[in-house]
């Protein structure tokens, strides 16, 4: 009994406001759309994404082989009747992209129930609202019994045969359980889950953000440097040359920031340290930039299997005042690794040691990564 999904993702997005389509919306590390086929790949055979006109080779792209797109329609039926077309399964889920946390666990209990011999099931919570029927004046005009109300969710499952026989009038349905109930169907109702949200608004990621579980391998790391000054260097200090400052002395070109942030991240991610990777027994790094090394790193860190949640790096020292240019400090350390979050700061220890006598620099990052 093979089983095919069909992945609505030929929505724009228009009221997400992305200027893209919504299934391409990024979600941490991986599309909306990304999200959904992770959690049917598991329980199904055969997944068709409906795609925008004029996107579908990008979704090929991003889903990779094995997968079949097609060109969706401009209502959410007539993009579900394209799937529907080249679906080879007995049984089929319908499941919207826009709902990209459903859990392989809900599609397979929808499974579950088609094989004991469901026509159509779908997913819902209980409504907690209480809802009121208004009129086109604004005017209340009834209030339903909540108790007997729900909220429909995604993946949606079928028999094949018996959505095809309710597709073929060509109607147009929110969902495609009311086409099987205006053929005369029976639809059978299982309990929902709430990640199973419906992703629509900017306020809708950020809740969704709430059912990752980023928690289950979320690593830190410290890491520190220091240098003192070298008479006739150049100043490199987070990514940036600071014209009319003294540099200081090192192996590559001194940025204690970029140094103390690379340590950070080889400490979160145990990569080693910044000179079991770039030291002074590595010839090919001398005079190498701070922005170099922090490239690199930011390398091994995603072959790793790690992505950067952020990092924040303070700079210790009488000179050069950093305030001025910390908006080019931060974008270049976060060019360097991908786009990161980082936060500058700096400060000085009033006169003591190294750093407040004026004799060198120093840094301390720390850095925030979890497993993808």
């Amino acid at each position: 009994m093979s089983i095919s999904a069909i992945i609505a993702a030929a929505g724009s997005g228009e009221r997400f406001g992305a200027g893209i389509p919504k299934a391409l919306i990024q979600l941490v590390d991986r599309t909306l759309l990304e999200h959904a086929v992770s959690s049917l790949a598991p329980v199904v055979d055969q997944i068709i994404v409906t795609a925008p006109a004029g996107f579908e080779k990008q979704i090929s792209e991003i889903v990779g082989d094995g997968i079949t797109v097609v060109t969706g329609g401009a209502t959410r039926s007539a993009s579900v009747r394209s799937g529907l077309a080249v679906a080879t399964g007995e049984y089929l889920l319908v499941h919207d992209a826009a709902r990209a946390l459903a859990s392989s666990e809900l599609a397979s209990r929808v499974i579950a129930e088609l094989k004991s011999g469901q026509i159509a099931v779908v997913p819902a919570i209980a409504v907690v609202d209480t809802i009121k029927v208004v009129n086109v004046q604004g005017f209340v005009e009834s209030t339903p019994d909540r108790a007997t109300l729900v909220s429909i969710q995604t993946p949606q499952g079928f028999n094949t045969a018996a959505l095809r026989d309710a597709h073929a009038s060509q109607s147009e349905a929110s969902d495609d359980a009311a086409l099987i109930e205006a053929n005369g169907g029976k639809v059978k109702v299982i309990v929902g889950e709430e990640r199973a949200l419906k992703i629509t608004t900017p306020a809708d990621l950020n809740t969704a953000l709430g059912f990752l579980d980023l928690g289950r391998d979320i690593r830190t790391g410290i890491g520190t440097d220091a240098h003192a000054f070298g008479q006739g260097r150049p100043m490199w200090l987070a990514g940036l040359h600071w014209p009319n400052e003294e540099g200081v002395e090192g192996h590559s070109d001194g940025d204690v920031a970029a140094h103390a942030v690379c340590d950070a991240l080889f400490a979160a991610t145990q990569l080693g340290d910044l000179g079991s990777n770039f030291g002074t027994d590595r010839p090919e790094y001398a005079g190498a930039s701070g922005t170099q090394l922090m490239k690199e790193t930011y390398s091994l860190v995603v072959q790793a299997g790690f992505r950067i949640s952020n990092v924040t790096v303070q700079i210790i020292g009488n000179r050069p005042k950093i305030g001025k240019r910390r908006a080019e400090a931060i974008a270049a350390i976060s060019a360097a690794l991908g786009g990161a979050s980082i936060s500058v700061s700096a400060t000085t220890t009033d006169g003591m040691g190294l750093t407040g006598q004026g004799k060198g620099i120093a840094a301390i990052a720390t850095a925030l990564v979890y497993k993808q």
